[in-house]
């Protein structure tokens, strides 16, 4: 276990750090008398001046999603506002406002405020063409991540750094605190289970910023053929690794809390077995159960949620398992990936034939196939994190070499 500080978040948004409330809500629908009055935490995107000097007269494609905030106003109507030249708005996945299902694919469209023609990254392509580059001079990548390998905002970053690399273009990163950025844990990806899930030989928790990411991207040469992209990072203020941060709004449609945003990286890998983490329900990813568990004594059925999850699994057959939420003390966080859930449910599960998807996504998610042949030897929960401690202390090396903010 490991105590975090606590620290409050955006000046408009008065975020409190109490357990209770965090474990149901996001920072704006606290009250201030719960607020920590300690120095705020500021994303990169608050030192405006730096900013549009560094922009002013050139043409800016924005990576940007409903999380790209500044005082409570979108990134892109605050560029604009500052004059600078946004030509464009690069989406990823869940689109640009944040609203589309997890997987789903995204379409170019056009945003309604501005008139800006909105291009997808996580439709036909994932990494911007020369074709969508040809009126830029930089790329600005400005979205929250939640600090977990295979939440895609990380893949979308490192595509757009090779683009920017392969066509002479600038990269800034408006770098944002990671809500997961206390601890590093979990099994590190073998190369040979790459995908958009899991581009990097790195942990399922990292410990790192985006910004920080960006740095490591470049510095170990893990973009194509080795290019090096023109990295700009604009950093955060007043963070530390070792921050309690909590988001100012959801990440996406099922991380609806910090309880959740807590648990994800522990329970996603149960996204590549036949176990429901909650899809479909008001409490994603702090639920787990399938049909048929012999332990759980906690029911749920997932149902079809517009905007979240239009098709969950096991929609309308009732669930059995556990409900996970409100178990995590907020001032006392774990500091490893709880992996004994995973043990848990594939021991108690009522068909361990059909426990992993047959399409191998398990694996992809766990970054390598020794997890799931862990599970299936019958390993225990520290059997398993044991086979793991080489390569953490191995990553850790590389880490150390491109951290901006303190652990």
């Amino acid at each position: 276990m490991k105590f975090i500080s606590l620290c409050c978040l955006f000046l408009p948004l008065i975020a409190s750090c109490s357990s209770q409330s965090a474990q149901n809500h996001f920072p704006e629908t606290k009250s201030q008398a719960e607020t920590i009055t300690e120095k705020q935490i500021l994303p990169g995107i608050y030192a405006m001046d730096s900013i549009v000097a560094a922009l002013l007269g050139k043409r800016v494609a924005l990576i940007a999603n409903h999380t790209s905030l500044v005082d409570g106003t979108h990134a892109v109507d605050t560029l604009l506002g500052s004059g600078i030249n946004v030509v464009k708005v690069f989406a990823s996945e869940h689109g640009f406002r944040g609203d589309a299902p997890d997987g789903a694919h995204i379409g170019n469209t056009k945003d309604p405020k501005t008139g800006l023609p909105i291009v997808s990254l996580y439709g036909k392509n994932k990494k911007p063409t020369p074709e969508m580059l040809k009126d830029v001079d930089v790329i600005v990548f400005d979205i929250q991540d939640v600090g977990c390998r295979f939440y895609t905002f990380l893949s979308t970053m490192h595509y757009a750094m090779e683009a920017a690399a392969e066509n002479g273009l600038e990269m800034v990163v408006l770098d944002r605190p990671n809500p997961n950025g206390f601890y590093v844990d979990g099994p590190v990806l073998d190369p040979k289970f790459k995908s958009f899930v899991g581009m990097h030989p790195i942990p399922v928790v990292y410990g790192m910023t985006l910004g920080e990411c960006a740095k490591m991207i470049n510095g170990e040469g893990w973009l194509k053929d080795g290019v090096t992209a023109d990295l700009k990072v604009f950093e955060c203020e007043n963070y530390t690794h070792s921050s309690l941060y909590e988001l100012p709004v959801k990440p996406s449609p099922n991380l609806p809390n910090m309880d959740a945003i807590y648990w994800y990286p522990s329970l996603c890998f149960l996204e590549g077995t036949d176990v429901s983490v909650g899809r479909g329900t008001p409490t994603p990813f702090t639920i787990i159960g399938e049909p048929g568990n012999k332990g759980g004594d906690f029911e749920f059925t997932p149902v079809s949620i517009e905007n979240a999850s239009t098709d969950p699994k096991h929609k309308g057959e009732v669930c059995v398992g556990y409900d996970l939420s409100g178990k995590l003390d907020f001032k006392n966080l774990p500091d490893t990936v709880q992996i004994s859930w995973l043990v848990r449910m594939y021991n108690e599960t009522d068909s361990k034939a059909d426990f992993f998807r047959k399409d191998g996504y398990f694996d992809l998610l766990a970054g390598t196939d020794a997890l799931r042949k862990a599970l299936v030897a019958g390993k225990t929960a520290n059997e398993i994190r044991a086979e793991w401690q080489k390569d953490l202390l191995d990553f850790k090396k590389i880490r150390v070499k491109y951290l901006i903010y303190a652990d």
